[in-house]
């Protein structure tokens, strides 16, 4: 994987996640703190403007770089979050001499359970964990298999879409949802819409053939 590619993604996310905005400002101001769009937009933008520079590295430190701009550049509990996924990424792929489908889904992993530490969350309170969690499983799984990566990317796109639907008849534990008992039951979550959008959106890159 060259950082070419990560900037394609990149770009391919940004489009995505303002492509949803009303969907995920929606669900934010129904139970979240009603900043998550906002982030969002601003981390997409910001990794934007790395462009250039990102294309002089390595995918590794391409990672690292985006990890550390979110780290400064969203607010919230989300650039945190986002920064330890890519900075997690990034140190995976550096202890691996050539980039694999597998390498790729041990770093995924790897970032998944970075925001697990950082957050101190796990699967089933309504976050974007029900999202990424059972999509670093299967990517193991399927790359440990040796299944293609259009296989791998078909496959992953129900899971991120039951994962975000699962979250509906959740109750919450983490943010301001979590102060509103059952009322948050019926509703999905806005990181896991967000994170939902950016799967799918990588997903039918691959697809795609890019």
């Amino acid at each position: 994987m060259h950082s070419s590619v990560i900037n394609r993604y990149a770009a391919a996310i940004r489009d995505a996640i303002l492509a949803h905005e009303a969907d995920i400002e929606c669900l934010d101001r129904e139970i979240g703190d009603g900043d998550h769009y906002i982030n969002m937009k601003r981390g997409c933008e910001a990794i934007a403007g790395l462009a250039d520079e990102l294309n002089t590295l390595s995918a590794a430190d391409a990672l690292n770089k985006i990890g550390m701009k979110l780290l400064s550049t969203i607010g919230g509990a989300s650039g945190p979050l986002f920064a330890s996924f890519f900075m997690s990424m990034s140190k995976s792929l550096k202890s691996s001499d050539t980039i694999t489908t597998l390498q790729i889904a041990l770093a995924f992993e790897a970032g998944v359970q970075a925001i697990m530490q950082r957050g101190k969350a796990q699967a089933g309170e309504k976050t974007m964990l029900d999202v990424l969690i059972p999509v670093a499983t299967t990517f193991k799984q399927l790359a440990e298999q040796g299944q293609s990566d259009k296989d791998i990317a078909a496959a992953l796109k129900p899971i991120a879409s039951d994962g975000l639907e699962s979250t509906r008849n959740m109750l919450a534990t983490k943010g301001r949802a979590s102060g509103l008992g059952e009322r948050v039951i019926g509703h999905l979550d806005a990181g896991a819409k967000s994170c939902q959008v950016m799967i799918d959106t990588i997903c039918d890159l691959v697809l795609s053939g890019q």
